[in-house]
């Protein structure tokens, strides 16, 4: 099953690492942790606390302990297809957790959402489109869908901006349903045309 994942961080720098992460599977199920920081994670921007505004006193309070965490994604995202909207920096943070936790790096693996996005709609419009259109065809549809969705604010919250990813996902995939049943419809409205219009009159 499909998996949306984002990770809030303490910075962009080199050490930066993950304070909270969230999931969201494809048919809505979700889980959201704030992270206490591991031995060693030490790295702070007060800059970024500006934007996601989660002061470190809060995670080293409330925060789940991270190998706890860690065990527990391993545990439930494994098998399933994980992508995030930024598979670089927060493949850099999904390692970090991991390795702190004394757990391999590649235990779990991200993909782009928008890679995800395309093999959606190329799937639902595959013989609908000549193929050396096919791909064309996906990126309008995909991009159309994106940009029709609401213009809301970005949250920089771990779970707000995992599910806006699934919302998206699910927008191209509509999008994609809707063209593909409007082309069956007018191919079959035709071929009823055509047979009218050959049928012997008696």
């Amino acid at each position: 099953m499909l998996v949306f994942l984002d990770f809030e961080a303490s910075s962009l720098q080199r050490h930066s690492y993950p304070i909270e992460v969230a999931w969201v599977f494809e048919n809505g199920a979700s889980e959201s942790h704030l992270i206490r920081p591991a031995h060693g994670w030490d790295d702070w921007d007060e800059e970024a606390q500006a934007i996601h505004h989660i002061p470190r006193a809060t995670l080293l309070r409330d925060g789940m302990d991270h190998d706890a965490l860690a065990r527990r994604m391993v545990a439930l995202l494994s098998g399933h297809d994980l992508t995030a909207s930024a598979p670089s920096w927060d493949g850099k943070w999904l390692s970090a957790l991991l390795r702190a936790s004394g757990l391999p790096r590649h235990s779990l693996r991200l993909r782009d959402t928008e890679e995800v996005q395309r093999e959606t709609a190329r799937a639902i419009l595959k013989g609908q489109v000549p193929d050396e259109q096919l791909d064309a065809e996906v990126e309008r549809l995909r991009v159309a869908a994106i940009e029709a969705l609401p213009r809301d604010a970005i949250a920089h919250r771990a779970l707000a901006d995992a599910e806006a990813e699934r919302s998206r996902w699910i927008a191209v995939q509509g999008a994609a349903e809707r063209f593909r049943d409007a082309n069956r419809h007018a191919r079959e409205a035709k071929r009823r045309i055509d047979a009218s219009i050959i049928a012997p009159v008696r």
